[in-house]
């Protein structure tokens, strides 16, 4: 019966569109039929407008051509992923994203011209750098003040237990497969937890060059595979837990870490809520704000060393605790990071595949022993986070996903996990498992290494 009246809506809906005139259908088109966010006529056109450039054998890198290039096939791959059977739930969509078009360069599959443009915009903006403060200030501002202490005074602790576990785990499965400790760990294990590829694999390839005696050009060769296959599985990982969190709501906080147990007026959603009354000179100082403590991030970085996301997010988090700014002007904040998280995520992935992910050194690594320890080890670190988190009180699955990204690639990973999971309001959490877990991981291990070798 229930069948039967669906079919009937929908005949009585085609019809009242037949009945229509003919620019309310294509109103209709513009308004219904998308890829991503894009309506498939802007879509087709944007389609039509970059292989115009090709064939003509310049496609220029400024902004404005490379927003639609970008968001042209950032989308299209992410659609591609979002409707693939079983795995279109379990982050299909953001591996797609990112893999796709490094797969593409590797073969000769996108036009030279494209990957060229891309590659400069990518390297030259750094525009992946204002995503994440957007995402960031965002983010923060939209956070429960208490939650927010709560979550990151407790966040440490399962990120530690997480990382010591996932270390054993996956030095007792290479131990088994036969292979060497020295390789398992400072090869894989360690490249896996180091943060990523400016702050981990870069760092690491030029201790090992020193301390070991060898090109660092062959050590980023080893190690950088890992990253990128440690990032892939937590990607995968993180897919996962957001479907265990729709067939298991008592396991997660939608992006909250900590359970809202006050009853104040402080109270507010992880998600950004908007009051709708929002004008545009708000929201682009929400987007100044950003960039401003970004600048100050750097600022910090010059000055002490700690990497510019960090410092700008413990300076959010001030600005947050201590009212430092209007409620208005916090709303503001909240548009523009639902605005880069909903527009901006798929074409930044687009370019990061393009840029700086080299899909033949991810081929070679996928060797089924190499599988074995990285995918036992970021399982083995995400599982000691899910069940630590819950155990002091925190949402398993939200900090399981955070847990994931401490296994990412770093920037670029985090996105790529946090739109798997559907968590970008974890970003803060995430750039600290990154970042500050990434440099101690790094540091300690090359101390260790530099005294065990003298």
């Amino acid at each position: 019966m229930s069948t039967t009246d669906d079919s009937f809506s929908v005949t009585s809906e085609s019809l009242e569109i037949q009945k229509k005139p003919l620019k309310e259908k294509w109103w209709h088109i513009m308004d219904t039929w998308k890829i991503g966010i894009i309506p498939l006529p802007l879509f087709l056109l944007a389609g039509a407008l970059i292989a115009v450039d090709c064939l003509g054998g310049k496609l220029p890198s400024d902004i404005v051509v490379m927003v639609a290039t970008l968001a042209f096939f950032g989308f299209a791959c992410g659609e591609f992923g979002k409707r693939l059977p079983i795995v279109g739930k379990l982050g299909a969509a953001a591996i797609c994203a990112t893999f796709i078009p490094s797969a593409m360069v590797y073969y000769g599959l996108l036009p030279d011209v494209v990957v060229e443009s891309t590659t400069k915009f990518y390297k030259s903006t750094n525009i992946l750098y204002l995503y994440i403060c957007c995402i960031i200030v965002g983010s923060i501002m939209s956070m429960n003040r208490t939650t927010l202490i709560q979550g990151f005074l407790r966040i440490f602790f399962p990120m530690l237990c997480g990382e010591i576990v996932g270390m054993l785990v996956g030095m007792g499965v290479g131990l088994a497969l036969g292979m060497e400790p020295f390789q398992i760990f400072f090869f894989i294990i360690l490249p896996i937890m180091a943060g990523g590829v400016g702050e981990g694999a870069i760092p690491l390839s030029i201790g090992y060059a020193t301390l070991l005696h060898m090109d660092q050009g062959v050590a980023l060769g080893r190690v950088l595979p890992m990253v990128m296959l440690g990032g892939l599985t937590a990607i995968i990982i993180s897919g996962c837990l957001n479907q265990l969190g729709k067939r298991f709501p008592h396991l997660t906080g939608e992006g909250q870490l900590m359970p809202n147990r006050s009853n104040s007026d402080e109270q507010a959603p992880a998600a950004p809520a908007f009051s709708g009354k929002t004008d545009v000179t708000t929201i682009a100082a929400g987007a100044l704000l950003a960039v401003l403590l970004y600048m100050i991030g750097m600022l910090g970085h010059k000055l002490i060393g700690l990497p510019a996301p960090v410092g700008m997010l413990f300076v959010a988090v001030l600005i947050k605790l201590a009212h430092g700014v209007s409620p208005r002007l916090l709303e503001g904040s909240q548009v523009v990071y639902k605005f880069f998280q909903t527009s901006v995520t798929y074409p930044i992935l687009f370019a990061v595949g393009v840029a700086i992910t080299p899909w033949e050194e991810l081929v070679h690594a996928f060797t089924i022993d190499n599988l074995l320890v990285i995918v036992s080890t970021v399982s083995a670190l995400v599982a000691t986070g899910f069940f630590v988190g819950k155990k002091i009180g925190m949402h398993p699955i939200d900090v399981a996903i955070v847990s994931c990204c401490q296994s990412g690639q770093g920037g670029t990973g985090d996105v790529a996990i946090l739109t798997a999971g559907n968590r970008m309001s974890l970003m803060p959490f995430a750039q600290i498992a990154t970042r500050i877990g990434g440099a101690i991981n790094v540091s300690v291990s090359l101390l260790v290494l530099g005294n065990f070798l003298v």
